[in-house]
């Protein structure tokens, strides 16, 4: 045991260490946990009583012996590295790197996409703010005072700003751009509003607190519920394809009387049934109706002379359709396995 010891004090001490992974061969060879000192420790219950004392002795000199070196080296070449300029080594008449290209997120595809569809039919774009106030995200558009929606589990309300009593909200819409539009611009107005909203929802693979809504609005004389049910006729054949199914249902909403609501057959499941479509074989794309008089005559608009039409939709579950994705978490987690499926789409 120790002619074995001395022979490894012997190597240790000539032991030339110049590069990391010299060094990180040095401490597996004898620092590490099963090193050759580590396998010495293991035999030293054989060591005769009487000798145990000095030879565990000699072993805890030979272990810092090699630590000390090994903790010596580590911070020279770690000097060594900090002294170098940081282009050290490169070599300038390399070609450049060609810069990689970037993707597109799927839902500013479909957005782009979706606009282009009504863009062609005379729609417009309209934007506005986030923060909004009761009366735009809600009475203005027919709400009554005891309505669902202005209750905290839909709603995210924010503190009174400046001494404003009005309560402050995040829109749990986009019809909230409607009505400023509507307030600003005299009839003929034909424009979709995208935009971001929010709502106090549980995340899940088909909701989340943070979505994306395209919502449209059509007011002029003689309006009626066929150009409605023609527009998005259309837009269903040129999104989803000319071989798309659509279906409309009787609804409510507090600021479109009649009120649909409008199906497409499931692009993912191809109408057999999935999580998606919740194993019905159709998918609710969006919220429609003839525009509420009571909303035109809030915004100002004499609802003897006009009428119209508005509808709205996510823009996630078309993408979903669209693109056959199967949870909507991954538009929020910034998985570049996810985002780089989009690189070759324009």
């Amino acid at each position: 045991m120790q002619d074995t010891i001395q022979q490894l004090q012997q190597e240790i001490e000539a032991y030339d260490v110049t590069t990391a992974a010299g060094l990180d061969q040095f401490r597996i060879a004898y620092t590490g946990r099963k090193g050759r000192i580590a396998d010495l420790f293991d035999q030293l219950k054989t060591v005769p009583a009487e000798d145990r004392r000095s030879v565990g002795q000699q072993l805890n000199a030979l272990k810092q012996l090699a630590q000390d070196k090994f903790d010596q080296r580590r911070q020279q070449l770690e000097d060594e590295a900090a002294a170098q300029p940081a282009d050290a080594g490169y070599d300038y008449t390399l070609p450049a790197v060609p810069g990689a290209l970037g993707t597109r997120h799927p839902l500013s595809l479909t957005r782009d996409e979706i606009v282009r569809i009504f863009s062609r039919i005379g729609f417009n774009v309209a934007e506005g703010p986030e923060i909004e106030d009761d009366w735009h995200n809600f009475s203005a558009l027919n709400f009554p005072e005891n309505h669902p929606a202005r209750e905290m589990q839909d709603t995210f309300f924010l503190p009174p700003a400046g001494g404003e009593e009005q309560n402050r909200l995040l829109r749990t819409h986009t019809s909230t751009v409607q009505v400023r539009l509507m307030q600003s611009q005299k009839p003929p107005i034909r424009s979709i509003m995208p935009g971001r909203v929010y709502r106090n929802e549980a995340i899940s693979a088909r909701a989340h607190m943070v979505f994306h809504q395209i919502e449209g609005l059509y007011i002029d004389e003689n309006v009626s519920f066929a150009d409605l049910k023609q527009t998005i006729y259309y837009f269903a054949q040129e999104f989803y394809g000319q071989d798309v199914k659509m279906r409309m249902r009787p609804s409510y909403f507090p600021f479109t009387e009649p009120s649909t609501e409008i199906d497409i057959s499931c692009l993912i499941c191809k109408g057999v049934g999935c999580n998606i479509c919740k194993y019905t074989g159709w998918v609710e794309i969006m919220g429609a109706g003839m525009v509420d008089p009571n909303v035109l005559r809030a915004c100002g608009i004499d609802p003897e002379r006009y009428s119209g039409f508005a509808f709205g939709m996510g823009l996630e579950r078309p993408t979903m359709l669209k693109y056959q994705i199967k949870d909507l978490r991954l538009f929020t987690q910034n998985d570049m396995r996810f985002l780089r499926q989009f690189e070759a789409i324009h």
